[in-house]
């Protein structure tokens, strides 16, 4: 006896497996491409924050070349200044690195005592144990500061290139629109339009408010170390502001040194206790206050697919995914909204939905 008609479960499986091996596929291209990807996606989303304001140049007279030149001087000058704001911040910590080893060894000794008389533990198997970890602490954190600080730099000389993309971008956009409706059926060109405009004035909207939101917190953190009396507060200060570009993790990054500095400069442990204090106080301010009110919902994306997607961005680009996959969500979510074939998709990415099931 034959079968005439194939299995049903393979035409159920058939798209789901495609999506799979597209998926598989799509990442490991991005994965091996990360050279590329990463600047050609910093200069678009950065050509969609300065496309508005390229824009009202050329209307009052300047030509396109001047106005692009404009911004790209203006996001040249804004990387220098951050390179420049870490490589001080890693040479503070550098240069009280020493002082932090001998802080740790007279703090060891109070511990030991105690370990002592708690748990019964010798003086002399613990200083064994502590001599061995602390043998080549100071070269090895020294050794990874700055070999950290090195792969920054490298990140951001190769971002360098993003200038160069984001003003080809904006030089070149009725190219990119006209090659879009290539792909886009005449009937639709209209939905590809309104896409493509609430893309780019979303997005611009975040990041203006995302940009005050770092200057408030900056000048809050600022603030609260200068009342503590820690060095150099401003500049700490201002590195945890722009931290909070990595979602989550970045302020507990930015936190760690003034921490450091506060233990070493001070008597009292309540110092690097006030530190932390202040950062999760700004933190918590941030995250319930200032940002709903300067920012609010624009990007309307679920925390569920955020997380998701920055752990997914890190294991693809490294901190470059972390930065670049919540703009991206967010334009994945504004063209879904618009093709009803992509509701499932839309449902996981918008916030919205997350709130209305039982």
């Amino acid at each position: 006896m034959t079968l005439n008609n194939p299995l049903p479960t393979v035409d159920f499986l058939s798209k789901p497996l495609q999506w799979i091996l597209l998926v598989f596929f799509g990442s490991l291209v991005l994965y091996y491409g990360k050279v590329f990807f990463t600047p050609l996606l910093f200069g678009l989303l950065i050509a969609m924050i300065m496309y508005p304001a390229c824009k009202k140049m050329e209307t009052k007279g300047l030509s396109r070349t001047v106005a692009i030149s404009i911004i790209l001087l203006f996001v040249t000058a804004l990387m220098v200044a951050i390179i420049w704001l870490l490589n001080v911040q890693v040479h503070i910590f550098l240069d009280k690195l020493p002082l932090l080893t001998e802080r740790l060894s007279g703090t060891s000794e109070q511990a030991m005592f105690w370990l002592e008389e708690a748990f019964g533990i010798g003086i002399s198997d613990q200083t064994v144990f502590f001599n061995k970890f602390t043998e080549n602490a100071e070269s090895s954190v020294g050794k990874i500061v700055t070999s950290i600080f090195s792969a920054t730099i490298s990140t951001l000389v190769l971002l360098l290139l993003t200038p160069i993309f984001s003003a080809l971008f904006l030089y070149h956009r009725g190219t990119f629109v006209r090659f879009l409706e290539s792909i886009v059926s005449k009937e639709h060109h209209k939905k590809l339009h309104r896409i493509v405009n609430e893309s780019i004035l979303s997005y611009f909207k975040f990041a203006k408010g995302t940009f005050y939101v770092y200057c408030i917190v900056g000048v809050l953190n600022s603030i609260g170390l200068l009342l503590l009396g820690i060095e150099n507060a401003i500049v700490y200060g201002l590195i945890a502001a722009l931290m909070t570009i990595i979602p989550y993790i970045g302020i507990f990054i930015s936190a760690a040194i003034p921490v450091s500095i506060a233990y070493l400069t001070k008597d009292s442990m309540w110092y690097p206790i006030g530190v932390i204090v202040i950062f999760t106080l700004v933190q918590y301010l941030e995250a319930n206050v200032i940002y709903p009110k300067v920012v609010g919902a624009q990007l309307n994306l679920s925390t569920w697919a955020t997380l998701v997607g920055i752990v997914i961005g890190t294991i693809i680009w490294g901190i470059a995914g972390m930065i670049l996959i919540t703009p991206l969500l967010a334009i994945l979510k504004i063209v879904s909204d618009y093709i009803p074939q992509w509701k499932p998709v839309n449902l996981l990415l918008n916030r919205a939905e997350g709130y209305q099931g039982k």
